[in-house]
This record gives structure tokens, sequence and C-alpha cells, in this order.
């Protein structure tokens, strides 16, 4: 789809870089773009040149973005021309706000160059339709809209429940602490002590799995990238999962080579790790093994593999299995668990890196992939 002739878009935004990021993207597609710095400034622009379409930011001084709406309601032209809520807060108050303000459309920062050139050549075509296809289309968009609203109802539940839920799982996993260093604790008690420390360290990680997908989705998760030793990490991980897998007389074993550095979020790779090797744990039989490796690739990355000698991952959901919530079929004997893998692609997409499943040999065989220090 491209733009039609003559295509006027005013970005109205008082960030240099976000206008700028719409002018790179939206006139080498053939559209006209004006600048404007401030409400004020963008009501005078559209007084001497009428756009087909307002990118509006919401925060900015002086005007917001709401009230620079109302007043332009009031210019001639201006009482129709779509407008669309450019805005980094992506909460439910500000969308319902946007629609009932009559913005045809609601972008969160940062915006994709491809979503944006989609919103604005939709909404510059939708005004010059006719009235019945127009109706249609406003139709969709709505239906459209109820579905975001879902969806941000969602996102908010989710972080009201990684919230709510760090709090008494610190506490149980205290007590069940201060239980087990009771010295005359009866054996069976200091046993169940044992798994109720291990279940809220395995529920911790869940909420954790959940926040991390969560900010991913809106393209908040960042990794703060150092020099990791990698031989000190992959084994403290073989020695905080080593009583799982000793229990089920599983060989967990560690190849590096030694002083091999990865560059990587110490705390956001540590946790990859243990979310596969954990998965591998629980799919391996008894008396297999799992094997944690790391090597340098031949661009200066670096490449780790957590391999089991589990049933493996059939060819056809290889890929799936990294989405949210998915279940291997009823003829696997190994199933997905929820956002665990979810969370590992998006920690090393944080990295700029890649996660796959290797199925060139027996078993599962998961590979990550980090690049190199940037000269």
């Amino acid at each position: 789809m491209a733009f039609p002739p003559r295509a006027c878009v005013l970005v109205v935004d008082d960030n240099d870089a976000n206008r700028l990021l719409v002018v790179e993207t939206l006139v080498p597609e053939g559209a006209e773009v004006i600048e404007a710095a401030s409400g004020e400034a963008a009501l005078a622009a559209f007084a001497l040149r009428p756009a087909d379409v307002v990118l509006m930011d919401v925060r900015m001084p002086d005007l917001d973005g709401f009230q620079t709406l109302e007043r332009l309601r009031a210019l001639p032209s201006g009482e129709d021309v779509p407008v669309i809520f450019l805005t980094a807060l992506r909460d439910l108050e500000t969308f319902d706000r946007a629609r009932a303000a009559g913005a045809v459309d609601f972008l969160t920062k940062p915006v994709r160059p491809t979503e944006l050139i989609s919103r604005v050549e939709t909404s510059i075509l939708l005004r010059r339709l006719g009235v019945e296809a127009r109706d249609r289309l406003v139709e969709i968009r709505r239906q459209r809209d109820d579905l975001l609203r879902v969806q941000l109802q969602k996102e908010r539940l989710a972080a009201f429940v990684v919230h709510d839920l760090k709090t008494p799982l610190a506490t149980m996993h205290l007590h069940a602490t201060l239980l087990a260093r009771i010295p005359r604790l009866p054996e069976e008690a200091r046993e169940s002590t044992a798994a109720i420390r291990e279940q809220c360290d395995r529920l911790h990680q869940l909420v954790m799995n959940l926040l991390d997908v969560s900010r991913a989705d809106e393209g908040q998760l960042v990794a703060h990238t150092a020099d990791v030793e990698l031989t000190q990490l992959l084994r403290e991980i073989a020695d905080e999962l080593g009583v799982q897998a000793q229990a089920r007389a599983i060989a967990l074993i560690v190849e590096v080579h030694a002083d091999l550095a990865a560059r990587a979020d110490a705390d956001l790779l540590r946790r990859v790790l243990a979310n596969l090797v954990d998965n591998s744990l629980r799919h391996t039989p008894e008396g297999g093994e799992v094997h944690l490796r790391a090597c340098s690739t031949a661009d200066g990355g670096t490449e780790l593999r957590v391999e089991d000698t589990g049933p493996g991952i059939p060819e056809a959901l290889r890929d799936r299995i990294f989405d949210p919530f998915v279940q291997l079929d009823s003829s696997s004997s190994r199933s997905g668990r929820g956002l665990g893998l979810a969370f590992c692609r998006a920690a090393i997409a944080a990295h700029g890196g890649t996660i796959r499943v290797d199925g060139s040999r027996a078993g599962a065989s998961f590979v990550l992939t980090l690049p190199g220090a940037r000269p």
C-alpha cells in the first residue's frame, strides 16, 4: 500500500528525535511531513496547511495532546481529521482518554516504523473512502480497539499479580528457612521445609518470567551487558540445580573452555540458563544426562547449549515452543510449561541474540547465540 498523492502528515512532539523518526519513516514513502514541537505550533501549522492525518504526542509542555486535539477540532478542516496519539504511557487510563477525546488510533513508543506506516496509510485512506465503506472500517477499528483494551487490562493484571505475589513469597521462603535452622527439627519436617523453599523458588521464577515477558511485549526488557565469566556462571547454575539432578540420578555436566567470557546481562543470562536446565531435568529420564556447554563463535560471539537425553521436541513444534503457554500434544512425552521458554526467547532477543531448537541430535538441544562486543 502506498500513500495517496500529496498526502500530508502533521507530527506534533516536543522531542526532536521522535519527530525525526516520523520524517525518516514517512517521507521515503511519499508523504509530506510537517513538524511541530508544541501544541500551539501544531495549531498554527494546521491553520496554514490542513493535514490529512495528525500524529500527536500526549505529554507536552503547555498544551498536552488532549488539549491540542480539543482546539484542533474547532479549526476549519479539523473537525474530522484523523488523529493518532503517540505515547510512552501504555496504560488503560490513557487509552480510554484517547478514545474519548476522538483519536482514531493509539500507538505506544517506541513506535515500529512498519506499524507507523500502516496506521497512517489506513487513516488517510479511510478518510477518503465513501461513507458505506468507511462505516465498515470504523466498526473493524472499534473491534480492534476493544481487543487492545482487553490486552491492556491483561497487562495491568499481570503487573498487579507480580507485585502482590513477591512479598508473600519472600515471607514464606524466610519462614521455611528459619524452620530448617531449628536443631531438633524432625527429619520429616526438615524435608518438608526444603520442599517449601524449593517450590517458593520455582514460583518466584514463574512470577519473574511473567513480569519480563510483559516487559518484552512493551519493548521495555533491556539487557545491561558486561563481560560475564562463563565458567563460574555455568558451575553456579549446576550447583543450584544439583540437588534436583541428584534426586533423579541425572548427571549434570558442565563443558566450557577456560577463561571464556560472554557479553551479556549476567542476571538475565543466569535465569535463561536456569530455566533451560530446569526444563531438561524435568524431561530427562532417571539415569540420563544434561549437558551445559559454551564455546566461542567464529564472529566473536558466544554459543551456549543445553542438551539432554530426554524425548526431544517434535519438529513441527520447535518454533512454537517458545510462544507463551504452548503445550505439546498428548502424543509427545514432553510438555510445555507456561512462560519459561517464552521468557528465554525474550531475554535472548534483548541481547540481540537468538535461541533455537537443534533437531540434529537425539533428545532436546537448545542453542543460544549471543553477539560479541561491538567494535
